[in-house]
């Protein structure tokens, strides 16, 4: 129990990814709560907490004597992650000047020994050849990746009802990923020389792909009493097929700091490499201090 509570913390003052958003104007940005300082700027930094849950789906690279490659699936709730967390940051912040904004997001996340499931093994020039859940006595994986996003951003509309806000930048993933496998199988590669995969190994595989992204934020005032509704979208291409994120939730303006409480998405599509799919999606709690 202690050991979970000390990686809970260090999640909630760190994390992480996040994959793959609040306040003000959500990005997952931070909310307009700064007062203009005498140059005209103000700023806010947000860290947050991301219970998320991570679907990813990876092609890990064989031995240079097999060639090709074996598709592995790694579904992770956030007590998985909480448990197999190697280290974490997850950090949002803003800077404005009158309807100009230059906004980031940073996400980073480390596991060590999670849980993944091998699904096929991919030979070039041959159909895929699946592999049994029976089959695989143990795998584990260890998992490293880095979301960052930046972007630009002019407030379209303002009023007492809130505002909204267009923004454009790029988002980019890096994903590293090392598989240790104990398989009840042996499957004879096409290559005439003997090699053949099974038994116990380690495949891995890395990559880093960048998207260009589009999109909107902005918030909606609840009344006179503090409360309003953050809303965040992005799409992109680029390197991955599509990417897009969406976010959107409630939130509280003390005299502080901005509390909110929003679900978020965060998605690549790939579809081909290294990288098949990610998703990154479920509850964040966000607290943007102005300065």
């Amino acid at each position: 129990m202690i050991r979970h509570l000390a990686k809970t913390g260090l999640l909630a003052a760190a994390i992480a990814l996040g994959a793959i958003s609040v306040a003000r104007a959500q990005m997952p940005m931070a909310p307009e709560t700064a007062p203009t300082s005498a140059s005209g700027w103000n700023f806010n930094v947000a860290p947050y907490l991301w219970t998320a849950t991570i679907n990813a789906g990876v092609n890990l690279n064989l031995p240079p004597q097999l060639g090709g490659s074996v598709s592995a699936d790694s579904s992770l709730g956030f007590g998985d992650i909480v448990t197999h967390l190697h280290g974490a940051v997850m950090v949002t912040g803003d800077a404005r000047y009158d309807r100009f904004q230059l906004l980031t997001d940073y996400i980073f996340m480390s596991l060590g020994g999670s849980i993944s499931h091998l699904t096929t093994v991919n030979f070039p020039d041959h159909p895929r050849i699946p592999i049994s859940a029976g089959v695989q006595t143990h795998v584990g994986s260890n998992l490293t990746a880095s979301i960052w996003t930046l972007a630009g951003g002019y407030t379209v509309v303002q009023g007492d009802w809130g505002e909204l806000d267009a923004i454009a930048g790029f988002r980019f993933l890096a994903i590293n990923q090392t598989v240790n496998y104990d398989l009840a199988l042996s499957i004879m590669g096409p290559r005439g020389n003997g090699a053949t995969f099974g038994g116990n190994g380690s495949v891995s595989a890395g990559v880093g792909i960048w998207n260009g992204i589009g999109g909107f934020r902005g918030h909606v005032k609840l009344g006179n009493a503090g409360f309003f509704i953050p809303y965040y979208f992005d799409i992109g291409a680029g390197g991955s097929n599509l990417t897009w994120q969406i976010s959107s939730g409630v939130g509280y303006r003390t005299s502080w700091a901005d509390l909110s409480l929003t679900y978020r998405y965060l998605t690549f599509q790939q579809g081909s490499g290294v990288l098949d799919h990610l998703s990154v999606r479920g509850p964040m709690l966000m607290a943007s201090f102005p300065f």
